[in-house]
């Protein structure tokens, strides 16, 4: 009909905003029978407020400008920077932590013309510090780098630039901890690139100026350097335990360091070199070494929490071949309790419980079902296990079986010897089994049951698990049989007692350690100790002033009762 409206306007959306402003300009009042007046307004759809929007002249997604990330990567390595001179100015560790942990997000975009270029706009050439830049181009060959324009990178951070006189001032002073930073980045380009013998000599040449500074703000970067360094000897030609391998040159570096750290108390150093000097000797099976190292040096109480677990981990490898396997369980459990639970340490995790499981089973006791079905343990546990299972049973074929299969995986772990130990407690848990099922059984069986090679060697066996307290039986050589007792109340030994007192040692260190790692703001002490040397000063003053008459008990308003 003419003059009506028609009713669907979101096919023309300026007709639809005309409509809006008739309707609010006129100001009618809408009734019954008009169709004008029962038009529905329908908000534009999205399409619509795109294409306005394109019309206004706003920038659409895809417009935006690309970020280079050469310069990007240059940006992330420079803000580590002001982490380290706060770390300086600040006398505080844990932004040098904060910067070396950023290298895990870096170390995959570096290059060496990153490196440079980065090294090039840090130390300004006519500077003192000219031949220490002069070393880090060479060790990752660009020393005759030309620097890039990375004006882009200025659009990257959110954080205003200063200015180019102010960028000067910066470069004047230029602190160690900035180029061992440098150093780091190096040393990690040339691992991941498998320069292992250029690497091992750019480390030396940055073990030699630590050694040269004595700066406590250097501890966690210097750690980093020789734990590189170690890292680097160990992969060169002829490798470990061969007596021709690279790493026992470092025992001599490895040792003058620890006695540098240890007299400059320098903790960070000290624990790292104390660790890689155990690794070092149980590479090349050097087991007496390692446990003269443990005895005369002390491990430092404050270490960070990795290094603690990777000292752990190894005196619990030098007990369990020292036969010591209590302690060797001690150890090894507070590893695994100490390693981190991020996915970056499930290396660790998996080497320390492989170890842990084999030391349980030397000392009679079967692991736990439920440690084989952690997700990140899973697959590599399959191998022990099928060890678990054959020693819970006491089935010596099987047991043999599974170490023929899985030999190389078990070599690899460096488990194999230990787990050759395990057959004599096969032999003690089948024998258990036995005494728990069978009042009386022959010695005949017995070898047939385990698969020995005589009666004699069964004999014998079943003496030894006797005197050890494996079983509570007794033998009779002439008719050859053996003969259990019966199973008294466990809760009348002092069994449970032991367990219980365990338990609440075990609570006791956690708390202790729980306490030691609380922080407590710096030299706060020190606050404390000069407000209370003042308000006794205060306080003698007026006591003198009193004595003198020139001040009443009156004027001081009861503050002073009690003195």
């Amino acid at each position: 009909m003419p003059g009506k409206t028609p009713r669907n306007h979101s096919k023309d959306p300026d007709t639809k905003d005309v409509d809006m402003k008739d309707t609010k300009a006129k100001g009618k009042k809408p009734t019954k029978d008009g169709d004008e007046e029962m038009t529905v307004v329908v908000p534009p759809s999205k399409a619509s407020k795109t294409e306005s929007a394109d019309a206004e002249g706003d920038v659409s997604m895809e417009e935006e400008p690309k970020v280079d990330p050469f310069a990007q990567a240059v940006a992330e390595i420079k803000s580590n920077f002001a982490l380290l001179d706060r770390a300086v100015a600040l006398y505080d560790p844990r932004f040098s932590l904060r910067a070396l942990r950023s290298i895990s997000l870096i170390r995959k975009r570096l290059t060496p013309d990153i490196i440079a270029q980065v090294v090039v706009d840090t130390f300004p050439a006519p500077a003192a510090s000219a031949r220490t830049s002069k070393n880090l181009l060479l060790a990752v060959g660009r020393e005759d780098y030309q620097s890039r324009a990375t004006d882009s990178e200025m659009e990257v951070d959110s954080e205003p630039k200063p200015a180019k006189n102010g960028s000067k001032k910066e470069n004047k002073e230029i602190i160690p901890e900035i180029d061992v930073f440098l150093g780091i980045l190096i040393q990690v380009y040339l691992f991941d690139s498998k320069d292992y013998k250029k690497g091992a000599s750019f480390s030396n040449y940055l073990a030699e100026r630590i050694q040269s500074l004595n700066r406590r703000t250097l501890d966690s970067l210097s750690a980093k350097v020789y734990f590189y360094f170690s890292l680097f000897c160990e992969h060169m030609e002829p490798l470990p335990p061969s007596s021709e391998s690279p790493i026992f040159v470092i025992r001599p570096t490895l040792l003058a360091a620890l006695r540098t750290a240890v007299l400059r108390k320098d903790i960070d150093t000290q624990a790292s070199v104390i660790v890689l000097l155990l690794r070092n000797y149980l590479l090349t099976s050097h087991i007496s070494q390692a446990d003269l190292l443990v005895s005369h040096t002390q491990f430092p109480e404050n270490a960070v929490n990795n290094q603690v677990a990777r000292f752990l981990y190894y005196l619990g490898r030098i007990r369990a071949i020292q036969l010591r396997y209590t302690e060797a369980h001690e150890h090894l459990t507070a590893a695994t309790r100490k390693a981190p639970s991020s996915n970056c340490a499930v290396g660790f995790s998996q080497t320390a419980t492989k170890l842990l499981l084999v030391v349980e089973l030397l000392m009679g006791d079967i692991p736990d079902r439920a440690t084989f079905r952690q997700p990140a343990l899973e697959d590599a546990l399959r191998p022990y296990f099928l060890l678990v299972q054959a020693v819970r049973v006491g089935n010596l074929e099987d047991f043999e079986t599974t170490i023929a299969d899985h030999a190389d995986t078990f070599r690899r772990d460096g488990t194999y010897t230990l787990i050759l130990r395990l057959r004599q407690n096969v032999i003690k848990t089948g024998i258990r089994m036995m005494s728990l099922s069978y009042s009386r059984i022959s010695l005949r069986d017995i070898c047939i049951r385990l698969h020995l090679g005589s009666e004699e060697s069964a004999e014998y066996i079943v003496a030894k698990a006797i005197r050890d307290g494996v079983i509570e039986a007794t033998l009779d050589r002439e008719r050859g049989f053996m003969k259990s007792k019966e199973v008294g109340d466990v809760y009348a030994t002092r069994e449970p007692g032991e367990a219980f007192h365990d338990r609440i040692r075990a609570c006791l260190a956690l708390h202790d350690e729980s306490v030691k790692a609380m922080r407590f703001p710096m030299n706060q002490h020190r606050l404390e100790l000069k407000n209370a040397q003042e308000a006794r000063e205060r306080e003698r003053e007026m006591a003198k002033e009193i004595q003198e008459g020139d001040l009443d008990e009156d004027d001081l308003g009861g503050e002073f009762d009690g003195m």
